[in-house]
């Protein structure tokens, strides 16, 4: 077999290229636009097509299927009336020449949701260029155009034929009725191809009229249709083919079908067949292709007409690389290493992935319906204030909606803004830290953005199937505070017996999910500790713009706010869930709809209290030294109520989550953070998985914690380097001013995604790598956003405090160039920035702070507060031009 070539860069947009990235076989790419049409695809042009669950053109696929040509995209050429061969290497004879040194050169080259293969055979003295992308309007199909090249001397005819098989139903059927359903289908034939509407939506709980339907059509390169159709899955590939090896290329069937053909009942493949030509010389045909999905009634000639020429195929592909390249321009790096800098560029582009694909409809992620999570929706808005603001405060608003009265939050969401709908199956499950996102987020949004008046907004609240009525069978609507205070109070009192938050069905880490009863997350209350201090500093500052005295709340809140004219014990746990248990018997009667008013002044000193006491209390309990005198914080307990970190007769027990958030919190000092750096370097960091396992190697399966313990070590939540909590750790360091330790934190990762002979990934951060070193569930995954907003406001530094610009930069000696400069492009105050680091000295990260700034070339006052710059946001949100040029001098 040829080498596995390491991917490179050739553009300044990300654009990158692989050779023979066809030996790696669990490869794949995502092709998608904002309209939810959603493909994968592999260097041999594997992986499927969908906009939704119930809506795939072409077999689901999970990661073990993409060596599986069932669900191949795939164009035949039969060659001087002998030879077959796929352009995509589909044939059985290309799979069997794999192994003996006749195998095929493969190119890879793809850029921002485009994917071209280029496959040369050289016996044959044919080469192939496939290219694949996604349109960016709202039409939901997948455009294909394959050049063929005759590189010899001689002439060549050649017979060429397109076969896409068509699903064209649930993924639910892939096993549960799929002959059945197969029944449902009704084929025709059409001037440019084959499409096929099933009559029913075929679900046994009640089956609905189909209204989708799905394509596959086609032309040569100047629009001349097919001379016919193979519609029928086993009349294509023949009782002794196969679709590595059909009987109708093979045998150069004349029994297609013409245009008007109708067929029912049977699997459908969009065969379409091609006049064959004479290829002279160096001359070069090509053919374009449509893979479409039309959830109501759409005229296929003309769509053919729209797309299915390489005129037409050329003119989207340039408005498609033009819509991603503008999309992602106003986030952009500009380093010393500028391998780095395009490798960022894929990681911003995840998060909007994300937004597309939620958690599901890529290979790797074959879990869930579609949709993402309660904690997803708010960590993806951290990207997405960075890059597209605008309507972010709408947005933010509207997941308020999903709030539970007793502090919960409903788990499914909706396609629409503010859609929340019950738990799944109907069971209702509990995230402890689900209520610690939105406050994170908000105050991201509030600091860019200077809108305190966002906390005064009223919101309804969730209750199963509709929103929350009072007991006069109202809407009850209460303020955005209100929200955060039912959200962090209720888990505030909500404790396990060693007064740490209870860790319910889980937190962060969804494998710790067997611990419901006495399990405690030492990791998130510490969080939680944090949030209660932010949301008295928001407070003050509320009260101060708007000379505020006093706020409404809900009238049972006043039992949560218990130091305002009542005596507290937070040192006791049953203080604790007497308070928290009277809250909810309260509850539990209704909801009276009356509101109180408070002191913000009590309110402030209430929440501050509370944070306080948290932060005193970790370290006083959970501040643990093993025998060997390493230090660091205690995470979890398990189920039986044991401490879960720390000295073990099977070995040292470490997690990073239990360290990342005491740090990020700012409960532990710089002492204690130096101590924590030391034991994860010697009980975490591996350099062979690309940095910080997530935890050491228990060495048990615990049914007392979680089911993460099942999973082999190394792998997934069980002690792979799971890049989310990496990146958190990263900025957790860098927030607390420990800008080397946390670059490492980054660059092992970045390291080790680029030796792409053991990460086996396109550029972008996995989920996770496993114990091979591979990573793991690319694309979508929430790392993408933590690390895009440390990247901008912590290492970059730019960022907002209450609406007014932070230039704060924590960049090493090494992040600039030859002349002292690094740049960063990011959107602020509506205006697009590209701001420049001058550090001429070559100064350390400690070395050096804000000297001078300067905007559109005018020096500029600013406050420096401990080395940074805070400049006034008028000065740039009052500036007539869209884009500012901004100077920094550092020194």
């Amino acid at each position: 077999m040829k080498k596995l070539d390491k991917w490179k860069f050739i553009g300044e947009n990300g654009e990158f290229k692989v050779e023979n990235a066809d030996q790696s076989k669990y490869l794949y790419f995502p092709l998608a636009n904002e309209a939810e049409m959603m493909s994968a695809i592999t260097p041999r042009l594997h992986g499927d097509i969908k906009t939704g669950q119930n809506t795939f053109a072409m077999r689901p696929v999970s990661l073990e299927d993409l060596h599986n040509t069932k669900s191949a995209r795939n164009f035949w050429l039969k060659v001087n009336g002998q030879n077959i061969w796929s352009v995509s290497g589909n044939s059985a004879a290309q799979f069997a020449k794999q192994f003996s040194g006749e195998e095929e050169d493969v190119e890879l080259e793809a850029g921002l949701l485009w994917h071209k293969i280029t496959r040369t055979n050289e016996n044959l003295n044919l080469k192939a260029e496939i290219t694949n992308f996604v349109p960016t309007n709202s039409d939901t199909l997948e455009l294909m155009q394959v050049k063929v090249k005759n590189t010899g001397d001689e002439a060549l005819k050649i017979e060429p034929t397109a076969a896409v098989p068509i699903y064209g139903r649930s993924a639910d059927n892939l096993r549960d009725h799929r002959h059945v359903t197969s029944l449902l289908h009704r084929t025709k034939t059409l001037e440019n191809g084959v499409v096929v509407k099933p009559t029913l939506s075929f679900d046994e709980r009640g089956h609905k009229q189909n209204e989708v339907s799905y394509a596959v059509l086609g032309a040569e390169a100047d629009g001349k249709a097919p001379v016919g159709f193979f519609p029928v899955l086993e009349d294509y590939i023949g009782d002794g083919g196969s679709l590595e090896w059909p009987e109708a290329v093979v045998l150069s069937s004349d029994d297609y079908l013409k245009a008007g053909a109708e067929i029912d009942g049977y699997e459908t493949v969009g065969a379409l067949k091609f006049e064959e030509i004479t290829l002279k010389a160096g001359a070069e045909a090509a053919y374009v292709i449509a893979i479409s999905i039309a959830e109501e009634e759409v005229d296929y000639d003309k769509l053919a007409a729209k797309y299915c020429s390489q005129e037409k195929f050329e003119k989207y592909l340039t408005e498609n690389k033009e819509f991603w390249e503008q999309k992602l321009s106003v986030v952009d790096f500009n380093s010393a290493d500028r391998e780095f800098d395009q490798w960022m560029k894929w990681v911003t582009l995840q998060p909007i992935l994300r937004r597309i694909y939620g958690c599901s409809f890529l290979p790797s992620h074959d879990y869930g319906r579609g949709g993402r999570g309660w904690r997803d929706l708010w960590q993806d808005c951290l990207a997405l204030l960075l890059m597209e603001p605008e309507p972010v405060s709408d947005l933010l608003y509207n997941n308020f909606s999903g709030v539970r009265i007793d502090g919960s939050n409903a788990t499914i969401i909706g396609s629409e803004p503010g859609e929340f709908k019950a738990d799944r199956n109907n069971i209702k499950r509990v995230w402890m830290d689900h209520g610690a996102w939105p406050l994170i987020t908000t105050k991201l949004y509030i600091d860019q953005s200077g809108d305190l008046d966002f906390l005064l907004k009223e919101q309804s609240y969730f209750e199963e199937g509709s929103e929350l009525k009072d007991q006069n069978d109202e809407i009850y609507q209460g303020t955005v505070i209100e929200h955060f205070l039912v959200q962090h109070l209720t888990h505030f009192f909500d404790v396990g017996e060693h007064n740490n938050f209870l860790l319910k069905n889980g937190d962060w880490n969804d494998g710790l999910d067997m611990a419901e009863n006495r399990g405690e997350s030492v990791a998130f209350t510490a969080l939680y500790g944090s949030n209660l201090l932010e949301l008295a500093e928001l407070l003050k500052a509320l009260a101060a713009e708007k000379d505020l005295e006093k706020i409404e709340l809900a009238e049972e809140l006043s039992i949560l706010l218990d130091t305002i004219e009542r005596d507290f014990n937070y040192g006791s746990v049953d203080y604790k869930r007497k308070v928290l248990s009277d809250y909810r018997q309260t509850c539990s009667q209704g909801i009276s709809g009356r509101k109180i008013e408070v002191d913000l002044t009590e309110l402030i000193s209430d929440l501050e209290s509370k944070g306080q006491s948290i932060f005193e209390h970790l370290n006083q309990n959970e501040w643990i030294e093993t025998e060997a005198g390493d230090k660091f914080y205690n995470g979890y307990y398990d189920d039986d109520g044991q401490r879960l970190e720390g000295d073990h007769p099977k070995g040292i027990r470490m997690t990073l989550t239990g360290q990342v958030f005491p740090v990020m919190a700012g409960v532990a000092d710089e002492d204690q953070i130096q101590q924590v750096v030391d034991s994860a370097d010697k009980y975490l960091k591996d350099l062979s998985v690309g940095g910080y396992r997530l935890n050491t190697d228990f060495k048990e399966l615990k049914t007392n914690l979680g089911r993460l313990f099942g999973f082999a070590y190394g792998h997934k939540e069980n002690g792979a380097m799971f890049s989310h909590m990496a990146v958190m750790y990263s900025n957790a360091l860098y927030k607390q001013g420990f800008a080397e330790a946390g670059h490492k934190v980054i660059d092992y990762i970045y390291q080790h995604c680029k030796d792409f002979d053991t990460s086996r990934t396109y550029p972008g951060i996995p989920e996770y790598i496993n114990q091979r070193g591979r990573g793991m569930y690319p694309y979508l995954t929430g790392s993408a956003s933590w690390l895009l907003l440390t990247e901008v406001t912590q290492i970059f530094g730019v960022r907002g405090e209450l609406g007014n610009l932070v230039l704060d930069p924590k960049l090493l000696k090494s992040h600039f160039d030859a002349q002292g400069e690094a740049a960063i492009k990011t959107i602020f105050a509506d205006k697009l920035l590209n701001i420049t680091y001058l550090n001429s000295n070559q100064l350390k990260v400690d070395d050096y702070q804000v000297q001078e700034v300067k905007i559109n070339g005018q020096t500029v006052n600013f406050e420096n507060k401990a080395g940074a710059a805070v400049v006034e946001r008028s000065l740039i949100s009052e500036s007539a031009e869209e884009e500012l040029k901004l100077e920094v001098v550092l020194n």
